[in-house]
């Protein structure tokens, strides 16, 4: 299983998809980081004193940038899982490469487990990487006046549920890579991925007009694809916004009425986990 996962390493590092997202990843820091200098330059001059509005109106507007910078970085995190872990299996297949391996009798089970730590490991530490930088650029770029007051132990939640963001999409990319082409699997994965975020804005947005339908439709997708309750998690887990209007009104529209549930957590795990064992069922009984 090891070699495996030295293969997939130097495949996600040879690829130009990674490499690319890797620079503009960096391009995005830098933008985040003068966006947040401008930002504190501005209300410093603007608000000067401390008073309780002007300090409402500083935590608002540093929320909103810190939670537009981690949604945006959970949008990229999610594209490279997908398109580095869609092709996988399906590529492989296609050009005969995985011949090679399959005739050392290596089991099909160990093969796609080494793709899965490979692919995951290595989405884990990119992923932990852009959010760990989008907190520091906001602690010590924005300074007094636009650094959201954190504690370790609020980061460390929140990043613990950032990173299983990548792990379940690599668990569904896995399972279309054995089923279907790479194009195809990437379409579907990336409609779903946008089913989920717009499910999840629609459910919030329900929960404060006091919608039940809305409500009922971003429950829906989220049951299909449930990708938007991690992000919710972590962000809730970061500002800790849970039954405290005051401190979701600070957030805004990243900020959640209707928090995920300890349930909704454990099916999205669960999701995940039954991802993966179908796919390895699935390739261990595929014609290759």
């Amino acid at each position: 299983m090891w070699p495996i996962i030295k293969i997939t390493y130097r495949e996600m590092i040879s690829k130009r998809i990674f490499t690319i997202t890797v620079l503009m990843s960096l391009a995005f820091l830098l933008l985040f980081g003068v966006a947040t200098w401008f930002a504190a330059r501005e209300i410093r001059e603007t608000m000067g004193a401390a008073s309780g509005d002007a300090m409402m109106m500083k935590r608002f507007f540093s929320t909103q940038l810190l939670g537009m910078g981690l949604y945006f970085g959970s949008i990229i995190a999610a594209l490279l899982a997908i398109l580095s872990s869609v092709g996988s299996i399906a590529s492989e297949i296609e050009s005969h490469q995985i011949d090679t391996w399959l005739a050392r009798a290596m089991p099909r089970r160990q093969y796609m487990l080494g793709k899965f730590l490979g692919l995951a490991s290595m989405l884990i530490l990119y992923t932990a990487m852009l959010y760990l930088g989008l907190i520091a650029i906001n602690q010590w770029v924005g300074g007094g006046e636009m650094a959201v007051q954190l504690r370790a132990t609020q980061v460390m939640t929140g990043l613990g549920y950032f990173l299983l963001l990548p792990v379940i999409l690599v668990c569904v990319s896995l399972l279309m890579s054995s089923m279907t082409t790479t194009v195809t699997g990437g379409i579907f994965l990336i409609i779903l991925y946008g089913i989920s975020f717009i499910g999840g804005f629609v459910e919030q947005l329900g929960s404060l007009i006091h919608q039940e339908s809305l409500v009922q439709i971003g429950i829906v997708s989220s049951l299909i694809f449930p990708t938007d309750s991690l992000f919710r998690l972590s962000m809730l887990s970061l500002f800790e916004a849970v039954d405290n209007p005051l401190s979701f009104a600070s957030q805004g529209i990243f900020g959640t009425s209707s928090p995920p549930s300890a349930a909704m957590l454990y099916y999205t795990l669960g999701y995940g986990l039954v991802a993966l064992l179908i796919a390895i069922r699935i390739f261990q009984r595929r014609d290759v």
